[in-house]
């Protein structure tokens, strides 16, 4: 599936953090984060790993005990159940890729098709749609 750019697909995760789902298959999800100065994201875990790449702007990022300033070009990857934080430094935008799906991210009209649980048939199945 090709997906076009679409500036209107932002949500308001946080305050001064949107996000927008940029595609999704059988075992992973891309989203963008757009990120104003001064926002953070709270110490978190969830079960899916995440691996991103910081497009612009800057970031401290804690994973796990360790923290480190994350500049453009810079990018993490953090396991599953591993609690972490963002503290938004300059305006940034990163691109992520959740594995498994994270359901609560998939588009409106997706997750309301779908059990609590994403299963790689039923995403397989939510990309012919």
């Amino acid at each position: 599936m090709i997906r076009k750019a679409n500036p209107r697909r932002y949500q308001l995760a946080l305050p001064g953090i949107e996000r927008k789902t940029l595609a999704f298959g059988e075992h992973t999800l891309m989203t963008e984060f757009r990120m104003r100065k001064g926002s953070s994201l709270p110490t978190h875990a969830h079960p899916q790993e995440q691996s991103g790449y910081l497009v612009s702007g800057c970031i401290r990022l804690t994973i796990g005990r360790r923290s480190s300033e994350v500049h453009p070009g810079g990018s993490w990857s953090i396991p599953g159940g591993t609690r972490h934080r963002a503290v938004i430094l300059e305006d940034s935008v990163a691109i992520e890729v959740f594995s498994p799906v994270r359901e609560d991210y998939l588009p409106r009209a997706q997750r309301m098709r779908t059990t609590p649980a994403i299963t790689p048939a039923k995403a397989k199945d939510l990309r012919r749609r």
